[in-house]
């Protein structure tokens, strides 16, 4: 006997088999929607109480940097012997005061002294060759002086001869041979003593140059000689001005060659800051800009003196001298905190300064929801920034509060729920 099937009909219709595809497929759909309309940002759960809030200010931004720099003596000479030597005798230690002239330390030159043995007797030579020629030329001059003498006495002779001769040969008593002979030889004994007295003339005139050649030779060895003992002197080595010895590297018995940097003296009582600067600000660090440090409740002013262009190791330096009053005991070394001034202050959106910066570089913020429940990722442009806060130009409103924290451990999440 057939059984009769009761067709199911109404809302029991979505409960039978032959509607199992339409609620797989009404599930599919659903889910292609959910995906579709489902927020896109990564969720991270994070403790409240780990997290440092601080809240976006209108403010006044004070444009400044901290930097540290070293007191350096305004004046520094170096100290380096002009003479090669070894070091015989220290007379002063690191840090003492000394004034221009003292003696410092003592060298020793054993080559140096045979220099001067060796001048004084070339020199002792040279003064005995002059006097050995002085004499013979005075010798010759005397020599030359007698013969001139002794040819005009001839010639005197020869002339009253010639006259005789020249009487007797008119009045015929003798030979034209006699009167000529006589007439030739006092002619001759007149060029011989015009040749006499020209050899005179140029033999005082060689002489006087001569002389004069081996003066100024003697006068030249007497100058070298002078200055050989001075380069003795100069094996004592001076303080060339009033000061501080800052600094000497020599030891007993050490060779030092000329010109060798030993040490220095710094100048007492005027000093410089210098400071090494973050080549970041190298376009806005000039010349007369002004910064400020504390010290013992006080606050000193100084200038920028001179920026040094080279850049090393990421960093430039900077000389700061000071524009009122010293600290008191100030010393060479002693390291200052500078508060640099680079603009004048302005009203801005501030933020206080914080680790976020390392992972962010001031791209984007986490900003805190209204009722604390969550912080949502958000663009932001940071500007200018001085030690204590940072300059929001776009993206944060005055009273809105941000994560400043850092956000090593938050990976890149779009929300944080806490």
């Amino acid at each position: 006997m057939d059984k009769t099937i009761e067709k199911v009909t109404g809302w029991k219709v979505a409960f039978t088999k032959k509607a199992l595809p339409y609620w797989l497929g009404a599930l599919l759909l659903a889910f292609i929607i959910y995906l579709i309309a489902r927020p896109n940002n990564k969720t991270l759960r994070v403790e409240k109480d780990s997290v440092t809030v601080s809240a976006a200010q209108k403010g006044e931004f004070n444009d400044y940097i901290r930097i540290s720099g070293r007191v350096q003596p305004m004046t520094t000479i170096q100290l380096s012997p002009q003479e090669g030597g070894i070091v015989e005798k220290i007379l002063i230690e690191e840090g003492s005061k000394v004034n221009a002239g003292d003696a410092i330390l003592v060298l020793s030159n054993d080559n140096l002294d045979l220099q001067i043995l060796n001048s004084e007797a070339e020199l002792a030579e040279k003064e005995n060759i002059l006097r050995n020629t002085q004499i013979q030329m005075e010798q010759q001059k005397l020599d030359i002086r007698q013969n001139e003498l002794e040819y005009g006495t001839q010639v005197d002779r020869m002339r009253r001869a010639y006259e005789q001769q020249k009487a007797l040969y008119n009045d015929k008593l003798i030979a034209k041979e006699d009167y000529l002979k006589a007439q030739e030889d006092y002619r001759l004994a007149q060029q011989k003593h015009e040749l006499i007295r020209q050899r005179s003339k140029q033999d005082s005139l060689y002489r006087g140059t001569q002389i004069d050649r081996m003066e100024e030779s003697l006068e030249n060895m007497v100058l070298n000689m002078q200055m050989i003992r001075r380069r003795k002197e100069n094996l004592i080595v001076k303080a060339p001005i009033d000061g501080e010895l800052g600094l000497l590297d020599v030891v007993l018995g050490q060779s030092i060659a000329s010109g060798t940097k030993i040490g220095q003296i710094n100048s007492v009582g005027n000093y410089k800051v210098e400071a090494q600067i973050d080549e970041h600000y190298i376009d806005r660090v000039i010349a007369g800009l002004e910064a400020t440090f504390e010290r013992q409740g006080d606050t000193f002013s100084t200038v920028i003196r001179k920026v040094y262009p080279e850049v090393r190791d990421g960093k430039f330096k900077a000389d700061f001298k000071f524009s009122g009053e010293q600290p008191d005991n100030i010393r060479s070394g002693q390291t200052y905190y500078l508060n640099l001034q680079l603009g004048q202050p302005e009203e801005a959106i501030i933020i206080p300064r914080g680790t976020f910066y390392q992972k962010t570089g001031g791209k984007w913020i986490y900003v805190m929801s209204k009722d604390g429940s969550k912080a949502v990722k958000r663009e932001i442009r940071i500007g200018r920034q001085n030690p204590q806060y940072y300059e929001v130009l776009e993206g944060l409103e005055p009273g809105e509060k941000v994560i400043t924290s850092s956000y090593d451990t938050y990976g890149d999440s779009d929300v944080l729920v806490f």
